[in-house]
């Protein structure tokens, strides 16, 4: 049987109320088997030869308030297979646990810290788990930055040693999802790439730039050079007659199509006349002459 021969980081960010996996292996999609999230109960990183029952029940039991280390112990006891797995888990206070079988491949091994746990198999060596740890302790940004900087430093550090295939991430927080209504705030898989990590940051950077905030005080007024750039895109690109530039209903129609149809309804609103500087500035490199 195939088995995700991996390393993974599974946390909590009390300010957030936020529950996240980030992991990477020599498997192809990855991201379909180990991470398991849901947020107000936990999240569950379940890998070498998964038992991805784990994931789901896991998160049942934490979420009917047992603890991370007695949910693991309800687990294991459970399952004939415990001698391969590894699972790592955080519950919803943030305890974090985690558990390496001694019939897992080498190296193979966990650590965990505060809202925490770090864990793989198969490894460089016992350094890629420590990097992980080190990475997330010392990344600045929100739990999703944070668990992509532990993520790279352990694979930067040897990850997986026989290579590199798939990565993903999943974070979940109340109504964290798109439009609020639901609680998977981040979820980004790359299932089949020669160096999956750096890919996946460059979607959560994608991801962060469409659906990021800028505070009302940074966000630019669309007037004076920021109008005049955006109307010669506008008019570039077939969405507003050059002779109809300097009438503000059709400005402000033709930007609100644009915006629309370069999916920036998060990060722009032409007739309130506002526009997200980072946006501003992709779509000035985008699209200027």
């Amino acid at each position: 049987m195939p088995h995700p021969s991996t390393f993974s980081i599974v946390a909590y960010d009390p300010r957030l109320q936020a529950w996240g996996v980030a992991v990477a292996s020599k498997f192809p999609a990855v991201g379909a088997v180990v991470p398991w999230v849901r947020a107000g109960y936990g999240a569950v990183a379940t890998q070498s030869y998964a038992n991805t029952s784990f994931g789901p029940h896991g998160l049942e039991l934490m979420g009917s308030g047992l603890s991370a280390t007695d949910t693991l112990e309800r687990l294991l006891a459970d399952d004939e297979g415990r001698a391969q797995r590894q699972v790592g888990l955080v519950d919803a206070s943030g305890e974090p646990a985690t558990y390496t079988g001694e019939a897992c491949h080498a190296w193979a091994g966990g650590m965990t810290g505060q809202n925490y746990c770090v864990q793989g198999n198969i490894l460089a060596g016992q350094a890629v788990v420590e990097a992980m740890a080190a990475g997330f302790e010392g990344a600045p940004g929100d739990l999703p930055a944070r668990l992509l900087a532990a993520l790279l430093a352990g694979d930067r550090a040897g990850g997986d040693r026989r290579g590199r295939q798939s990565a993903a991430i999943y974070v979940a927080r109340v109504a964290g999802g798109y439009g609020g209504l639901n609680d998977r705030w981040i979820d980004y898989r790359v299932d089949d790439n020669p160096d999956p990590v750096p890919r996946l940051q460059e979607l959560f950077e994608l991801h962060e730039l469409y659906f990021g905030e800028s505070e009302p005080a940074a966000r630019l007024p669309i007037e004076g050079e920021v109008r005049q750039h955006l109307g010669e895109i506008l008019a570039a690109h077939g969405y507003l007659p050059p002779e109809q530039a300097d009438r503000q209903e059709a400005f402000t129609t033709a930007l609100n199509e644009f915006i629309g149809n370069e999916n920036f309804e998060e990060r722009a609103d032409a007739s309130a006349g506002w526009i997200d500087e980072p946006v501003y500035a992709f779509l000035l490199k985008k699209f200027a002459a």
